[in-house]
């Protein structure tokens, strides 16, 4: 499983002081099942818990998910600040799956490379949690 964070994400979970540990462990919540929103087409809506909070009052991820396969952490927002996503968006995500999960493993490498994407690297968080 490879896991990815867009530049937007990036800086997001960075100003929300989330973890990559944080967001393996969300991935791996998904890979078993835990899924809070299926919202179809590869794309997840998963809760992500504000530190001393917990996940009610934390932060909302948009994740387009290819089981065993891809995932890529593309939208986040706190859910007192935002109540959900818009049909408009829910489509642009759905169709922005079609198109991350067709991606070489070259396109990912250059991708990564240019910081369009920052690779999780899921082995050295593992031991991190």
């Amino acid at each position: 499983m490879r896991i990815f964070k867009t530049k937007w994400f990036t800086k997001f979970a960075k100003k929300q002081a989330i973890s990559d540990a944080t967001l393996l462990q969300v991935v791996q919540d998904i890979e078993a099942g835990k899924i809070d929103a299926d919202l179809g087409d590869g794309v997840i809506k998963q809760r992500i818990a504000r530190s001393g909070q917990g996940k009610s009052a934390g932060y909302r991820s948009i994740i387009l998910y290819q089981k065993a396969n891809k995932a890529f952490f593309v939208y986040g927002f706190a859910k007192n600040e935002q109540a959900n996503i818009a049909e408009h968006e829910e489509r642009a995500f759905k169709d922005l799956a079609i198109k991350f999960f067709t991606y070489s493993d070259d396109e990912l490498a250059q991708a990564v490379a240019d910081e369009t994407f920052k690779e999780i690297n899921s082995d050295e968080q593992e031991q991190n949690i």
